[in-house]
């Protein structure tokens, strides 16, 4: 499949997922804050399975 996810938005995923896995190990927050691993893999792979079917691109076209 073709990425969907451009640049700003995958960092912005990675980083997100991140701070929620790390409040959750923290016990800030409970125990689904582990569930920042699916916005983190789908910034990490630039694939976002939401964006697929609602029919969004954020990627930048190239010329």
């Amino acid at each position: 499949m073709k990425k969907n996810a451009g640049v700003l938005d995958r960092g912005l995923r990675v980083l997100a997922g991140l701070g929620a896995i790390e409040l959750a190990y923290a016990g800030l927050i409970g125990s689904w804050g582990y569930f920042g691993i699916i916005p983190m893999l789908t910034g990490i792979i630039g694939l976002c399975p939401a964006y697929a079917i609602i029919g969004i691109n954020t990627c930048q076209m190239r010329r």
